[in-house]
């Protein structure tokens, strides 16, 4: 937000909407909760929640991403120096305290649902007024998946958000790691050219931008921006399949390349799925990734 400018336009001219901070705290927190599966992606699970008598602290939210992954989301109304370690140290208790966590998730969200619970990967998103290059360097210090987002209201009905930083933590080399072993036995099963194929896909995901992280679940890959916005599924014998959070309804959707599955079961997250065979497919598709890339 900031060298972002908002204009209202009106046939006489034009007004800037100056934008402007939270009166306090609470209104950020609360407009966040309300609606956290469409600003951030998370399901929203409880808010204030206690951390018990040894630790001593409330954190301001709690929630389960598109992946599994348990988020924890922190707020500040306007710059603040100990967002950041206010959240790795609710972090840690969260990593220690599992049991307690799924226990949550079950009470909210189903058995289903705390049983996919993905402990390779917490969260900790931290929503604030501002951050500091100081900020910023931090998170990419730590081995934890950390999302820095600036805040502003604009008018009386406006929000807009704006990630400062998104970083994977350490997880990246043991993601490539895997990632090695996974295209191998992609190769001996279902044959060396699909697997291929899902390796050319996963480097042109990545390469969508330099706040890409990539989350590795066990039925797909999720490539994330804040959100989800594709998920790579294993390669299978004559194709690799992709969705994308890009909406179908704006797509030229194509028989055998591209499918509307609004509503249909799969795995991943996005309703469209791209239906990749060849590496012209994966440069046909490039423009339906970076226009889902820009929707996250």
């Amino acid at each position: 937000m900031s060298g972002l400018k908002l204009f209202h336009t009106t046939k006489s001219g034009v007004t800037e909407v100056v934008p402007r901070l939270a009166e306090v705290e609470a209104d950020v927190q609360g407009l966040v909760e309300a609606h956290m599966e469409t600003l951030l992606g998370v399901r929203f699970l409880a808010s204030e929640y206690g951390t018990g008598p040894v630790h001593g602290g409330r954190i301001d939210s709690l929630g389960l991403d598109e992946n599994g992954s348990p988020v924890i989301v922190e707020y500040k109304r306007g710059i603040d120096a100990g967002v950041i370690n206010q959240g790795l140290f609710y972090l840690s208790w969260l990593m220690d305290h599992r049991a307690e966590f799924e226990h949550l998730v079950r009470g909210q969200l189903g058995s289903t649902a705390a049983a996919q619970v993905l402990w390779s990967g917490p969260r900790l998103i931290c929503v604030a007024g501002d951050f500091t290059r100081y900020d910023v360097h931090a998170v990419r210090e730590h081995r934890r998946p950390i999302d820095l987002v600036r805040y502003r209201f604009f008018g009386s009905d406006l929000i807009g958000l704006e990630t400062v930083a998104s970083v994977s933590g350490g997880m990246r080399v043991i993601r490539r790691a895997r990632r090695k072993t996974a295209v191998r036995a992609a190769a001996a099963v279902q044959g060396a050219s699909m697997a291929q194929l899902a390796d050319t896909v996963d480097e042109a995901l990545l390469a969508l931008g330099d706040g890409v992280n990539r989350v590795e679940h066990k039925q797909y890959w999720a490539y994330q921006r804040l959100r989800n916005f594709a998920c790579l599924c294993p390669p299978q014998r004559s194709k690799v399949l992709v969705y994308l959070k890009a909406d179908p309804k704006d797509v030229d959707l194509v028989p055998g390349f591209t499918r509307n599955v609004t509503g249909l079961g799969h795995h991943g997250t996005g309703d469209l799925e791209v239906q990749l065979r060849t590496p012209r497919d994966v440069e046909r598709a490039q423009d339906l990734f970076r226009a889902s890339y820009a929707a996250a």
